[in-house]
């Protein structure tokens, strides 16, 4: 007779929060490379077409290394548990990538610093997947199903308060602190090297804190539970197995991928081009001028902005949970990327830098709703013992359309827009809206039983 299942206990805030506390960490960090990869980039000598493709490291490395520490850490189980392990050595590579990224002149005398900078944001982003997909994957480990959605919502909040310090940091050393100004050809900022290396130190420390307050389930206590969809077939540990894993993927994952896709094509191109977007369309600077005082304020408020829709984004996840008990999660999602893809549209019509704030409030609602509502639709359709390596299958959709834009994004940019970059950040705008329309044909199968 079979053992009689049980459901998992609750957790408590607190719980709650410490589990997914280095999300803090490493959003400050992803939020550094994001505001600033290109811009450190251009500084050694990338020209602004070509920026698409150096960001093509970063989902590459994504699209392989997320299934794969995926199907480890579901088939692995040592003292630190089968999740915490992998952030933590994801941690640690991250936190080296992001001191040597802005140092990367100091290896000129062997490579191009052009070189190093892009293998430095390989590595850092690499390190960042390692770390972040079983994340998402204790939470659904952890957490019984009615609380999912609270803690996908925790772990945006987390990653909109360190998004928020990433962002505006090198703005706060720089006109706070005395450590900007112009810089000689080729030279990066003090302050955004300062920004790097204190990123660095805040990433090991919020990992060190979930790694020491959160324990986690063996897998002979998880197979007790009750809420969690059943293999139909006797579970493998060959890593061959990703491929039919990917192959009879839920099918509600196949229907979020669409949505995913729209959503993480357009984000793609507001990282990589907003800092030429409005340097030439808001502060005037010329084509090609990478040392001028102007672009670096340019850059500043690159942070300042992207800041802006983390912080809104930390502030809109708390209310997450309740909006999308009343409506849904998937009408939800859809209202969050409507608001989300007008406001990167905006761009276009927008010539003041202040007032490019309330655009970005837009785009903190949408991003607060893609770090979270996929997710929780997502985990009520996965086997249980699949978790970790279905996280990572999922951030397929992830990676492969920023691979898409990375490809044709540079050169849509200069046969297409005649290198005005404004351009590609209201094509992610569109794709917003696209996204919009395509999560309403999701199954969301959580909400489908609790109407039954």
């Amino acid at each position: 007779m079979a053992d009689k299942k049980i459901s998992k206990p609750k957790l408590s805030k607190f719980e709650i929060w410490s589990m997914s506390m280095g999300f803090l960490g490493i959003q400050m960090g992803f939020a550094l490379q994001n505001a600033n990869a290109s811009r450190i980039l251009q500084t050694f000598g990338a020209d602004v077409e070509h920026l698409s493709w150096f960001w093509l490291v970063a989902p590459i490395t994504g699209m392989i290394v997320q299934p794969i520490i995926g199907h480890y850490s579901d088939n692995t189980w040592t003292r630190l548990g089968r999740r915490r392990p992998f952030f933590l050595a994801g941690a640690i590579l991250a936190s080296l990538g992001l001191i040597l990224m802005p140092n990367a002149g100091m290896f000129a005398a062997f490579l191009p610093a052009l070189w190093v900078g892009a293998g430095m944001l390989m590595i850092m982003d690499a390190s960042f997947n390692i770390a972040m997909e079983p994340f998402r994957a204790l939470v659904a480990d952890k957490l019984p199903s009615e609380q999912r959605t609270e803690g996908f919502s925790v772990q945006t909040i987390l990653i909109g308060f360190g998004a928020v310090i990433g962002s505006f940091l090198p703005y706060a050393f720089t006109n706070w602190f005395g450590l900007g100004g112009e810089t000689a050809e080729g030279e990066i900022p003090l302050a955004l090297i300062v920004s790097f290396v204190l990123g660095a130190v805040i990433l090991i420390g919020t990992i060190l804190w979930t790694v020491t307050t959160t324990k986690e389930y063996s897998p002979e206590e998880l197979e007790k539970f009750d809420d969690h969809v059943e293999d139909t077939e006797e579970e493998k540990a060959s890593l061959s197995d990703i491929f039919k894993d990917f192959a009879n993927m839920p099918k509600t994952m196949r229907q979020l991928g669409l949505v995913q896709f729209f959503s993480w094509f357009g984000l793609f191109s507001m990282w990589v081009f907003t800092t030429p977007a409005i340097a030439e369309s808001v502060f005037g600077v010329e084509p090609g001028d990478t040392s001028s005082l102007l672009f670096n304020e340019a850059g500043d408020w690159v942070g300042v902005i992207f800041a802006v829709y983390n912080a809104v984004s930390a502030f809109f996840a708390f209310f997450l949970p309740k909006i999308a008990k009343k409506i849904g999660r998937k009408k939800t999602h859809a209202y969050s990327l409507i608001v989300g893809g007008l406001g990167l549209i905006s761009f276009l019509f927008i010539k003041n830098q202040y007032l490019l704030i309330l655009s970005m409030v837009g785009v903190g609602i949408a991003w607060a709703s893609i770090l979270a509502m996929p997710y929780a639709i997502l985990a009520g359709s996965i086997p249980a013992k699949k978790m970790g390596v279905y996280m990572g299958i999922f951030n397929f959709f992830i990676t492969f359309p920023q691979i898409v834009n990375g490809v044709f994004g540079g050169p849509i940019v200069k046969y297409l827009y005649g290198g005005h970059a404004v351009y590609a950040l209201v094509t992610a705008g569109v794709f917003f809206l696209f996204g919009a329309l395509a999560v309403m044909r999701v199954d969301d199968v959580d909400e489908v039983v609790k109407e039954a």
